[in-house]
């Protein structure tokens, strides 16, 4: 039986909006370094992904439209976040094979080598870390096989353990890996957010959004999802700690949701507004704000 009050099981997470100051500059990062094919360029906004075949990442089922992964909105006049505000802390992008994660990695590190920030194996998936060419974190990641995941009382088992980037690309990386570098699957697997504490963010995102809880360290930091992901976000403090809401700046803009069906938008719009969060709907989409005035929109799926 369906639990009314959480999100529905397939949920998704849908293209992370940033805003920039250098939309050439972010585009040709997120095209030629990430892999990225622009999908749409209109004035402002340029958007890019996969086009054509793409998996879901947290659901492991593939289809042949266009998926977008990063909307750039070129937004001159905004100055840049502070280091200790709340907002992005990274978008991670989810590769099917190791061999794409290598090739991706490969491809950033040579064409941006000072921008790596870190890699882990975090027992559920294999991570990179990336700072983009205005400060946005980016982690390239693949999942292990949820066989293969380890859950105790509702609570996946996830760690930081050393992984060699050197190793990694010495077993894996290809040459029809790096060939296919455009056009491998992937997508958004989850959204982490820098927050100003974590009391209020399990409220939001687990008590009233709907979001399952995953994994929690202590007050420092909380993983949730839908449908038994190991996470498709994550919230911290370790750089924002006490942070009140975001005024207006460059970073992030907007997280998207992906929702299976109208009707389950519907369900969850309703479903908010009983617990006192305020929305915004146009027929076709639900906005809302977190705590700290970062914005949420959910859609249904295109399919």
């Amino acid at each position: 039986m369906t639990d009314s009050s959480r999100l529905a099981a397939d949920t998704s997470m849908g293209p992370v909006t940033l805003d920039v100051a250098d939309l050439d500059a972010m585009t040709a990062y997120y095209r030629d370094a990430v892999g990225l094919s622009v999908l749409d360029a209109t004035g402002p906004v340029v958007t890019l992904g996969r086009a054509g075949r793409a998996a879901d990442g947290a659901a492991g089922d593939a289809g042949s439209a266009s998926t977008p992964l990063v909307v750039l909105r070129h937004s001159p006049t905004l100055r840049h976040a502070g280091p200790r505000e709340a907002g992005l802390f990274h978008t991670a992008i989810l590769f099917e094979t190791q061999a794409a994660l290598a090739a991706a990695v490969y491809t950033v590190a040579t064409t941006h080598p000072n921008r790596f920030t870190g890699s882990s194996d975090h027992i559920v998936s294999q991570a990179f870390y990336f700072d983009d060419p205005e400060g946005n974190g980016v982690e390239l990641y693949w999942d292990r096989d949820r066989t293969q995941w380890s859950w105790v009382h509702g609570t996946v088992e996830m760690a930081t353990l050393f992984l060699d980037p050197n190793a990694f690309l010495r077993e894996h990386l290809t040459g029809d890996a790096l060939a296919a570098h455009g056009s491998a699957p992937a997508v958004v697997g989850h959204v982490h957010l820098s927050v100003g504490d974590i009391a209020t963010a399990r409220h939001f995102y687990v008590d009233q959004l709907g979001f399952d809880l995953t994994n929690a360290y202590g007050e420092q930091a909380i993983f949730v999802s839908a449908g038994g992901y190991h996470h498709h976000m994550a919230m911290n403090v370790w750089r924002s700690s006490g942070a009140g809401r975001r005024m207006p700046a460059l970073g992030l803009g907007q997280v998207d949701l992906v929702l299976p069906s109208a009707d389950e938008l519907g369900a969850t719009a309703e479903r908010l507004r009983h617990v006192g969060v305020a929305v915004r709907e146009d027929g076709r989409t639900l906005e809302l704000d977190d705590p700290w005035g970062t914005l949420i929109r959910l859609a249904p799926s295109p399919a």
